[in-house]
């Protein structure tokens, strides 16, 4: 047993299973409002630009995913 969380052993069960949905609720909050970063919102907006100019240059969802696909065969 990890002697760092020991107290938390020691907790009734009905508080320990309401601990288990509140971690659980916290890691759901953060997957379904992600942060992104300064940097990744300037590339995105950079690759926006760069296909506005040249949209040949892209490549549809069909063609990326038969692309990944064929990768791991």
């Amino acid at each position: 047993m990890n002697t760092e969380f020991a107290s938390l052993f020691k907790l009734a069960r009905a508080q320990r299973l309401q601990l288990v949905s509140d971690l659980w609720d916290s890691i759901e909050q953060e997957e379904a409002d992600p942060t992104v970063s300064a940097t990744k919102v300037a590339e995105l907006r950079r690759r926006k630009e760069r296909f506005a100019l040249a949209p040949e240059t892209g490549r549809t969802w069909e063609q990326v995913r038969e692309r990944a696909r064929r990768g791991h065969e």
